[in-house]
């Protein structure tokens, strides 16, 4: 027998037949029983029953074995799905006839105290395109059962900016001296970590950066848009400073500019970071001081297209000029 409940503006239709589980929403009364009506006939008949064979593990496997690899970030939402897998066995073991929010909301709430909010966002982000994808293509599942359940609340930006003594500070731990090329894959850190502050770059696009990307005369780094190369923001014209150029020609040459991986460049700055004693500092830190720096040369249009951005609101994110450094400016 079929059960209905009234959540906001809408019904939910619940059916628990024959070891099935399924529920949806529906905008009314009327919508959600003539489901329910058609989902119990099909249990019956054995026409859903095989969803019962599909766990959320199977789901996920087959989500990363045939969608992932189409996708800009497959690596990240590979690594992932391996996480869920180890770190979250029991889940994975549910049918995905029976997932519901109950299942999901312990999944959030474990991850909660592990990562930041923004993170499971992330991965919630993946969960859902998994599971929709499971819906429309596979016909494992009638609904996504994450609508049923609050997503986490996007974290407060962070407003850190990097002082020079803590600039100074770090490049001398990462043993980065601008009077010679860095030998050490520490140095080269240090010369990215400069290099970020002066160009609002990623980690991952300054680890991706060959030197055919960087016209030296006209002082531009090019993004290529397509190819091996996926970034977050995709293909975009970097303009450099002339101490952004002086870093560049720095580096050894090497395949890349840096030749550096994005797991060197996290552990070796927040070694150097500990070792300084500097205290809430990370290297995506860099892109905030960037952008104040560089709002006070550029023109808002510009340093969108030069950060790669089509929303000038998310600049503000990252650009954190405080008041008083802006009341200094008006004499």
């Amino acid at each position: 027998m079929a059960t209905f409940r009234k959540r906001g503006d809408s019904w939910q239709a619940i059916v628990d037949r024959k070891g099935v589980f399924k529920s949806a929403s529906f905008p009314t009364k009327a919508r959600a029983q003539a489901w329910a009506t058609q989902t119990e006939a099909d249990i019956v008949a054995g026409i859903q029953g095989i969803a019962e064979e599909h766990t959320l593990g199977e789901l996920l496997t087959k989500y990363s074995d045939e969608k992932s690899p189409n996708k800009e970030g497959a690596r990240w939402e590979q690594i992932r799905i391996k996480m869920y897998l180890r770190e979250f066995p029991d889940l994975m073991k549910v049918s995905v006839s029976r997932l519901d929010g109950r299942n999901l909301s312990g999944w959030r709430d474990a991850r909660l105290k592990d990562v930041s909010a923004a993170t499971v966002r992330r991965e919630w982000n993946l969960l859902s395109k998994a599971i929709n994808t499971a819906v429309r293509e596979w016909k494992w599942m009638v609904s996504n059962p994450l609508k049923e359940i609050d997503r986490p609340p996007p974290s407060e930006p962070r407003d850190r900016r990097i002082s020079v003594d803590e600039i100074e500070r770090l490049t001398l731990a990462l043993g980065y001296n601008r009077e010679s090329a860095p030998e050490t894959v520490s140095a080269r850190v240090g010369a990215m970590f400069l290099f970020a502050i002066e160009t609002a770059m990623r980690c991952k696009e300054m680890c991706l950066m060959r030197p055919g990307w960087i016209d030296f005369d006209n002082r531009v780094c090019t993004i290529p848009k397509r190819g091996v190369v996926h970034t977050k923001t995709g293909g975009r014209d970097v303009p450099l400073s002339r101490e952004a150029i002086r870093i560049v020609r720095q580096m050894p040459t090497d395949e890349t500019v840096f030749g550096l991986k994005e797991s060197q460049v996290d552990a070796l700055f927040r070694k150097a970071r500990d070792k300084t004693g500097i205290v809430d500092l990370h290297f995506h830190d860099t892109k905030h001081e960037a952008v104040t720096r560089l709002a006070r040369k550029m023109e808002p249009y510009d340093l969108a297209r030069s950060v790669g951005t089509r929303n000038l609101k998310l600049l503000m994110i990252y650009y954190n000029r405080s008041a008083e450094d802006i009341a200094r400016g008006l004499d």
